[in-house]
């Protein structure tokens, strides 16, 4: 038995395998002895072309683990905890050695960091942020990562479909004792102290009182010191008292100051450029390599090894995209993925933005969507592609809500009759175990740092233990409604029309090709091979340009490109991936997706709930047409 993990507004303890951990001195927060160039760099000679004034962008979109770990090929990770404070110290020196850095960029996409370990960031990028601008962006900021901001950024961004899920601190805690009771489990513990409360999990059906008077007293001191520094970095009291008050969607956010600015991550990037006069981003932390293919070194020698990648001549690109959207996936050593995630395909999209030699590309599309900030980061993606090249759109058997969103990024969208197209509709919501469990023996309670009864309810927000009370159930809503809308403006622009003309084709409406070409959602009927024949047309090419498949990266490979060799930096990351995939196929077991075909693609569509999203753009039913 073990407690549940951490979710977004909780503070999860393991009390049923309760144990102690010891700290580590506290070191002052004063400048490193000394620093390079260019914050933890090796110092350069004056005439490097690497002079002159720069942004250093810090990744944490990954998360920032306690230690190094070493990859396959034995070479450690450079992105431990450790590292940052080290470059970020340099960073708050403020003296000649860091003069070329005129701001820093903070990446945090979804991050989910230690309310600790955000706190020190926060306070270390503090000290940058009284020197020159501190830009950051996020997908979606939580409880740690609105502290560590609040702290640290003179500017905070959000992206258009994430929003800020701050609902207050609490604590959940797991009592077995009627499982064990039922199941005749001899239980002994002894403890020394009487706040200890190891056996509690154990031998009670709730907390004892010395154990919720010390689990209080704590979540009561951590509390205070979050919404200090909240408000603090933000400037205004007011902000304690919103940030309780989530979860709010990026209008509500920026309307109750918690943000600052509503957009994608570039946009975010260039405002950091803007506010300081440098064009130049040096990637100090974490895996964000401005500018960079990341087809160097081994990757690159394997690749040429293995016959792969691109070649000078002019081309048309195929890009499939088939499956439920994820922001993340789980990768293989020896295989690829599944499904369409926003961090692979985004990835994809990027390098044939950026290849001169593709002059126009065809996203193959089949997919029931999945995840709403996936799907909008990935059209934002698309949308720049799109602008540089003719990118055509074929949609196999489903392009259906957030493979609609994808699709109506394009120049333009071919379906075949039979093709389903639409369903451009916002689902999402969560399950509730807390009574099943209750049945079974096992009693989840939770414990709120909040004195007032409407935030300590919405603490639970992100738990599956417990239901939605109805204030919950409108904050929900609204924050839906916020992405519906976005949606729509997504489709209306990407089409070239109006919300009003889209209007009609939406709140969930799905259609056949024919009648989706009316409702004027796609622009031709007709299959991959007409979607080829228009690509080619638009780009201007003869008739006998070569067409290639964009191939998906072997597991090894895509793992030495995207640093997640098992064991290493992104492990995290790939175990929530597992834990996703695990949660599929206890529902549907290997072998019936023959049997049930339509309900894997639901069960795939609707997977991000099990990470903590609550909004999707996914078709919240299976579909199979025979």
């Amino acid at each position: 038995m073990a407690a549940f993990g951490v979710a977004a507004g909780t503070v999860s303890l393991a009390l049923l395998l309760a144990g102690c951990e010891g700290r580590a001195p506290h070191t002052s927060r004063a400048p490193a002895a000394s620093a390079s160039a260019e914050a933890g760099a090796p110092a350069r000679s004056k005439s490097s072309p690497f002079d002159g004034p720069m942004i250093v962008e810090i990744d944490l979109e990954h998360g920032v683990p306690e230690t190094r770990s070493s990859s396959l090929l034995g070479t450690a990770t450079r992105r431990s905890y450790a590292d940052l404070v080290r470059v970020l110290r340099a960073l708050g020196d403020g003296g000649t050695a860091t003069a070329a850095v005129k701001g820093v960029f903070v990446r945090l996409g979804t991050a989910s960091i230690g309310l600790a370990r955000a706190e020190e960031i926060g306070a270390l990028l503090g000290d940058v942020r009284r020197q020159r601008p501190v830009v950051c962006h996020a997908d979606e900021y939580e409880n740690a990562t609105m502290m560590l901001a609040a702290q640290g950024c003179s500017r905070m961004w959000v992206s258009p479909a994430g929003g800020v899920e701050t609902v207050g601190i609490a604590a959940r805690l797991m009592f077995a004792n009627k499982l064990l009771t039922r199941l005749n489990v001899g239980v002994d513990f002894l403890q020394v102290g009487k706040y200890k409360g190891a056996q509690e999990p154990f031998t009670r059906d709730g907390p004892s009182p010395e154990a919720r008077e010390s689990l209080e007293g704590t979540l009561h001191g951590l509390r205070a010191a979050w919404l200090a520094h909240v408000a603090a970095g933000r400037g205004k009291l007011s902000t304690a008292d919103a940030v309780e008050d989530g979860p709010f969607g990026p209008a509500a956010a920026l309307d109750r100051s918690l943000v600052d600015a509503i957009g994608y991550v570039d946009e975010a990037r260039d405002e950091a450029k803007s506010l300081t006069g440098a064009e130049r981003v040096v990637a100090r932390f974490g895996g964000g390599q401005t500018g960079s293919s990341g087809r160097g070194g081994i990757v690159g020698v394997l690749r040429a090894l293995a016959g792969s990648g691109s070649g000078g001549s002019q081309r048309v690109a195929i890009l499939p995209a088939t499956g439920s959207i994820t922001m993340t996936s789980s990768t293989s050593l020896l295989g690829g993925n599944d499904g369409i995630t926003e961090r692979d395909l985004g990835a994809e999209i990027a390098k044939l933005t950026g290849d001169d030699s593709v002059k126009a590309v065809v996203l193959r599309i089949d997919s029931p969507g999945g995840s709403a900030l996936a799907s909008d980061l990935l059209w934002k993606r698309l949308r720049k592609l799109a602008a540089e090249k003719p990118l055509v759109v074929s949609v196999g058997d489903m392009a259906a809500s957030g493979g609609y969103y994808l699709s109506c990024a394009g120049t333009k969208i071919v379906a075949e009759p039979t093709s389903i197209v639409g369903s451009i509709g916002v689902v999402g919501g969560k399950l509730a175990l807390g009574k099943a469990l209750d049945e079974i023996g096992v009693h989840a309670e939770t414990i709120a740092a909040a004195p007032d009864p409407k935030k300590a309810a919405r603490v639970g927000y992100m738990s599956n233990f417990a239901s939605w009370d109805e204030p919950t159930r409108e904050r929900v809503l609204d924050s839906m409604k916020a992405v519906y809308d976005l949606f729509l403006r997504r489709v209306a622009e990407g089409r070239g029309t109006t919300v009003d003309a889209i209007a009609p084709a939406a709140e969930g409406r799905i259609f056949g090709g024919v009648e989706a070409k009316e409702h004027g959602l796609v622009d031709d009927v007709g299959g991959l091979s007409d979607a080829i024949d228009l690509a080619i047309k638009l780009a201007g090419l003869p008739k006998d340009t070569p067409v290639e498949i964009v191939d998906e990266p072997s597991g090894l490979l895509e793992m030495l490109e995207q640093g997640e060799i098992p064991g290493g930096e992104a492990s995290s990351e790939s175990a929530a991936a597992v834990a996703r995939r695990a949660a599929r196929e206890a529902v549907l077991p290997p072998g019936w997706s023959e049997t049930l075909p339509g309900a894997g693609a639901l069960v795939g569509s609707l997977s991000p709930l099990l990470s903590g999203e609550r909004a999707l753009t996914a078709l919240p039913f299976a579909v199979t047409i025979r």
